[in-house]
C-alpha cells in the first residue's frame, strides 16, 4: 500500500495486489484499489496527532453549543479500542476520550462568562442488550449483573434511554475516575470466551449545558465517544460456541448499521431502518440528523486481512456521502416565556378595550385628575427602564397624561437655571467641609500616636522591672564569692545605666524585634501597624486563650495534611495494581487463545480459575480504592473546616486585642 498525503487536497490510499499465476494466465482480478479520505494516518502516526486532527474540531462546535460524535468502524484487532481509549502502559498512549475530557474542563476553566454543567454516561451493548457501566449501586462480577438499559420513544420520535445514569463531573479527575470505574466494571463483565479483542459496542457521552448569568436562554449540547466492536468472518476465524454467537450479533448489528447508512446515502429514500439494532437507534442523530459526526475507519494492512480492509474504505467512503444539518440546541427559560406572554395578553386586552370602549363624559372628575397626578410622579420618579405609565383605554387620560407631563418638562427647564447658581455656592461650602474634616482627621491621627507612645512606655517600665529582679538574682549569687564593695559599685553602675531612658527603649526594640510580626491590620490606623501597637500585640497574644487554640489547630492540620498525603499515595498504588491485573488478564486469554488455535481441546471451553482468582483479586482492590476515596475526600472537609476554625479564633483574637489598646488608651487618655 502507498499513501498520498496532500494538504491542498483530500488524502489518498492506493492496496496493490499482484496477480498469483497459480489462478491461470486468464485473470481478470484487479490489481490496485484507490480510495480518498479527508485525512489518512500512517502505523507510526501519534495519539495526540490523531486528537488534535480528529476530536479536537468536534470538541469545538460541542463546546459552541452542537452535537458531534466521533466512532470507529473496523475489523478486529485493527486498533479501534486504543484509538478511542488508549493504553494503559504509557501516558502519551492516552486515547481520544481522556484526552477530550482534559480539553473540555480545561476550556470550561478558562470561560468564566457562563455556567456550565456537565454530566457523562458510559453504555455497553453487548448481543444486542444495553448496559448501564456507571450504576453507582453495584458491584459487577458478572456482565448479566449490570442492570439492562430499555429503549424509550416518545410521540416527537426522540430516543430515551430508560435505567441509564448520568453522573455529574465537576472536575477533570472525577471524570477520568468514572471513566476507570466504567472500564473496569466492563473488564470484569467479560465472559471467558472473550479471549483477548473487545466484543461489545461502547458509547462514552459527554453532556454539556451552558448559560449565562441573567440571561433566559439554555445550551445544550452532547459528545458521542463510540468503539465499536470488530467484524470479522466466521468461515474464516473458525470460532463456535459463545465466540459464534457473540460473532453472528456483533455482524448481526454492523450490517443493520451498513444498511441504515445505504439508506442515508440514497436520495429520496423515505424509510431508514434506525430500529433494526439498539446501537442505530440509540445513534439516531449522530448518523442523519442533528449533529457533526466523525468516523475513523483502522484498517489491518494484512495479506490475509485485505478483503476486510477493502470492505472498510469502501463502508467509510459510504459514510461520506450522508450529510448531517448541525443545529444549534438553545431552549427558552419557561419562566421568563410565562412573563414575556402574560406581558403580551395585557397589552392586546387594553388594545381590545381601546377600540370597543363606551362613550364617557368630556370632563374627568377632580377624584380621576388627583390619581393621574400621582401615577404620573410615581412613573418618573421610578428608575426602572421597563416601568410602564397604565392609565386605561380611556382617550381623556391619555391626554390629559400628555399635556401635565409636557408641563413639567417645561417646569423643569426653568428651575436648571436656578440650580446652576445655587450649585456653585454649594461647591465652596463643600470644599471648606472638607478641609476642616481633614484637620480634624489629623488631630485624632495625632493623638493616637501620643497614646500609644504613653503604652509603649508602660511596657518599657516593664521590662526594666523585669531586668532589675534578675540583677537582684545575680547579686545575691555574687555575693557569697566576691566583695560587696566591688558588688556595690557593678550595681550601681548597672543601675545608672538602666535608668537611662535611651538603654530602656533599645532593649525594648531588641524585644520587640524578636518577635514574629502577625498579618494584623488596625481598624483605627488605618491598616497601618505602629512599633508599640505590635509589641502590645504580642504579649496580649501570649496570655490569651486562643493563642493556644490556635497553636492545636496548626498541629492538628499539619498532621491531616500528611495523612491526605499518604492516602492519595496509597491511592495510585491501588490503580496501578489494578491496571497491573488486567494487564495479566490480557496476556492469560492472549495465551489461552493461541493455545486454542494451535491445539484446541474441550478444557480451553471451561472457566479460568487463574482468570478467576485475578478477578477477585481486582474486585478487592476496587474496594479498598473506593474506601480510600472516600476517607480522603473526608480529610479535605476536615481540613477545611480546621482552617475555618482558625480564622475564626484569629479574628477574635485580634476584635479582643482592639477592645483592649482603645480601653488602655482611654484610660491613659484619662
Amino acid at each position: 500500500y502507498s499513501v498520498d498525503d496532500d494538504e491542498t487536497s483530500l488524502s489518498s490510499l492506493e492496496i496493490i495486489m499482484p496477480r498469483d499465476l497459480a489462478d491461470g494466465f486468464v485473470n481478470n482480478k484487479r490489481e490496485s484499489y484507490k480510495f480518498k479520505f479527508q485525512r489518512i494516518f500512517d502505523q507510526e502516526a501519534k495519539q495526540d496527532v490523531i486528537f488534535d486532527s480528529i476530536a479536537k474540531p468536534v470538541a469545538e462546535c460541542v463546546l459552541a453549543g452542537y452535537n458531534g460524535t466521533v466512532f470507529a468502524y473496523g475489523q478486529t484487532g485493527s486498533g479501534k479500542t486504543f484509538t478511542i481509549t488508549g493504553g494503559a502502559e504509557r501516558y502519551s498512549d492516552r486515547g481520544i476520550i481522556p484526552r477530550t475530557l482534559s480539553y473540555i474542563f480545561d476550556q470550561l476553566q478558562k470561560d468564566s462568562s457562563k455556567v456550565y454543567t456537565t454530566h457523562v454516561s458510559y453504555l455497553e451493548i453487548y448481543n444486542e442488550c444495553g448496559y448501564d457501566l456507571l450504576d453507582p449501586r453495584h458491584e459487577a462480577s458478572r456482565l448479566e449483573d449490570l442492570p439492562k438499559v430499555t429503549i424509550m420513544e416518545d410521540a416527537d420520535q426522540n430516543i430515551h434511554l430508560k435505567n441509564l445514569s448520568l453522573q455529574q463531573a465537576t472536575s477533570e479527575e472525577e471524570a477520568l475516575n468514572l471513566l476507570f470505574m466504567g472500564d473496569t466494571n466492563r473488564m470484569i463483565a467479560e465472559t471467558p470466551m472473550n479471549q483477548a479483542s473487545t466484543r461489545s459496542h461502547c458509547i462514552f457521552t459527554i453532556h454539556i449545558s451552558s448559560k449565562e448569568p441573567g440571561s433566559a436562554t439554555i445550551r445544550r449540547s452532547k459528545l458521542h465517544l463510540v468503539d465499536l466492536a470488530g467484524s470479522e468472518r466466521v468461515a474464516k476465524t473458525g470460532v463456535g460456541g459463545h465466540l459464534l454467537t457473540e460473532a453472528k450479533y456483533i455482524n448481526l448489528s454492523l450490517h443493520y448499521l451498513e444498511q441504515v447508512i445505504i439508506a442515508l446515502a440514497e436520495k429520496n429514500r423515505s424509510h431508514i431502518p434506525y430500529r433494526n439494532s439498539m446501537m442505530t437507534s440509540v445513534l439516531r442523530d449522530s448518523l442523519g440528523g442533528n449533529c457533526m459526526t466523525t468516523m475513523i475507519a483502522t484498517l489491518s494492512i494484512d495479506k490475509r486481512n485485505i478483503d476486510e480492509s477493502i470492505a472498510t474504505c469502501r463502508f467509510a467512503q459510504r459514510v461520506a456521502l450522508i450529510k448531517n444539518e448541525a443545529v444549534l440546541n438553545e431552549e427558552i427559560d419557561p419562566r421568563l416565556m410565562i412573563v414575556q406572554l402574560k406581558k403580551e395578553i395585557q397589552e392586546l386586552k387594553d388594545e381590545l378595550a381601546l377600540v370597543t370602549g363606551k362613550q364617557r363624559t368630556s370632563e374627568l372628575s377632580q377624584e380621576e385628575l388627583l390619581q393621574l397626578d400621582e401615577l404620573i410622579e410615581t412613573f418618573l420618579e421610578d428608575n426602572d427602564p421597563d416601568s410602564t405609565l397604565d392609565v386605561g383605554a380611556d382617550m381623556r387620560k391619555i391626554k390629559y397624561c400628555f399635556v401635565h407631563v409636557k408641563q413639567l418638562m417645561k417646569h423643569s427647564k426653568t428651575s436648571d437655571k436656578k440650580l446652576f447658581l445655587q450649585h456653585s455656592s454649594e461647591e465652596k461650602d463643600t470644599n471648606k467641609e472638607a478641609g476642616e474634616e481633614e484637620l480634624k482627621k489629623l488631630k485624632d491621627l495625632l493623638q493616637q500616636r501620643d497614646n500609644e507612645i504613653s503604652i509603649l512606655y508602660i511596657l518599657v517600665n516593664m521590662l526594666k522591672k523585669e531586668k532589675k529582679k534578675t540583677q537582684d538574682a545575680l547579686f545575691q549569687l555574687n555575693a557569697a564569692s566576691a566583695g560587696s564593695i566591688v558588688l556595690e559599685q557593678s550595681v550601681s553602675t548597672h543601675l545608672e545605666e538602666s535608668q537611662s531612658p535611651s538603654s530602656c527603649l533599645k532593649e525594648a526594640e531588641d524585644v520587640s524585634s524578636s518577635v514574629h510580626r502577625l498579618p494584623f491590620l488596625s481598624r483605627q490606623t488605618g491598616g497601618k501597624m505602629s512599633l508599640g501597637c505590635w509589641e502590645a500585640f504580642e504579649v496580649f497574644k501570649r496570655d490569651h486563650a486562643d493563642g493556644i487554640t490556635i497553636e492545636d489547630s496548626k498541629q492538628l492540620l499539619k498532621q491531616r495534611f500528611a495523612e491526605a498525603k499518604c492516602l492519595g499515595d496509597k491511592l495510585n498504588e491501588v490503580r496501578n495494581k489494578i491496571n497491573h491485573l488486567k494487564g495479566e488478564i490480557t496476556q492469560r486469554r492472549i495465551q489461552r487463545a493461541a493455545l486454542a488455535v494451535s491445539s484446541p481441546s474441550e478444557e480451553l471451553n471451561t472457566l479460568d480459575p487463574v482468570e478467576e482468582n485475578l478477578r477477585m483479586q481486582i474486585e478487592e482492590e476496587k474496594k479498598s480504592y473506593k474506601t480510600m476515596f472516600n476517607r480522603l475526600k473526608g480529610l479535605k472537609v476536615e481540613i477545611e473546616h480546621l482552617q475555618l476554625l482558625m480564622e475564626k479564633a484569629m479574628m477574635k483574637l485580634q476584635k479582643d486585642f482592639e477592645v483592649w489598646w482603645s480601653e488602655e488608651a482611654i484610660s491613659l487618655k484619662v
